[in-house]
């Protein structure tokens, strides 16, 4: 019985733990892709899982991501100023960065339709509100479906051009994509969340030195 009751309590201080709203703190997630077109799957599974590691405080977020496709691509967005700067650095067109606004404009938001879901779910621990995003433009249908939480005080890159529109941070997102025929499916899950103290040097929207600001990177 003592046995029991300790592991009760264990898992009960766990979860209440994993239930604290979280300010400061590092974020890793993994993104995976895959399609129904031959041709298409075999260059997605050469580029394998794509790896981010999220750093966030006080209303601000660095995204470190890696992928063969891309390389190395650094996304810092502030919260208050509204303002992002993403840094490529990728071996077919060298280093590159852009600045841009993180409101979005009603270019941005006619053509999406974002719609509160019916649907929860527990992620690590939070308690996870699902939305469900359409996108119709250019010929492509995009669909995506996210569960997010609000005790995570970071900016996610997916949703960061949604203004208010997807109240929290995703946990687990699903993406099909619909061109010509072919489908995309893109699924992307956070899978560590740690509560730690992080350098104010994380946020500096200074561009790295030998970076050349463009108008449009790659695959963007």
């Amino acid at each position: 019985m003592k046995k029991l009751l300790f592991v009760l309590v264990c898992v009960f201080s766990l979860s209440t733990f994993a239930q604290e709203s979280i300010s400061e703190g590092v974020a890793k997630s993994k993104q995976t892709m895959s399609s129904d077109n031959e041709q298409m799957q075999a260059q997605l599974a050469m580029v394998g899982e794509v790896l981010t590691t999220t750093y966030f405080k006080n209303n601000k977020t660095r995204s470190e991501t890696f992928n063969l496709m891309q390389g190395n691509t650094t996304t810092i967005m502030d919260g208050d100023s509204k303002e992002m700067i993403i840094m490529m650095d990728n071996q077919m067109v060298g280093k590159k960065y852009m600045t841009q606004s993180m409101d979005p404009n009603d270019e941005d938001m006619k053509d999406v339709t974002i719609e509160k879901g019916d649907e929860t779910k527990t992620i690590l621990g939070y308690e996870c509100q699902e939305y469900n995003l359409t996108v119709s433009k250019d010929g492509t249908d995009i669909k995506m479906d996210m569960f997010v939480t609000d005790k995570i005080s970071a900016i996610s890159n997916q949703a960061a051009k949604m203004g208010d529109k997807v109240p929290g941070f995703p946990l687990y997102m699903e993406m099909t994509m619909s061109q010509m025929g072919m489908n995309i499916n893109i699924t992307h899950e956070v899978t560590e969340i740690n509560k730690e103290t992080v350098s104010d040097d994380k946020f500096d929207m200074t561009p790295l030195e030998g970076y050349e600001k463009t108008d449009k990177l790659m695959g963007m």
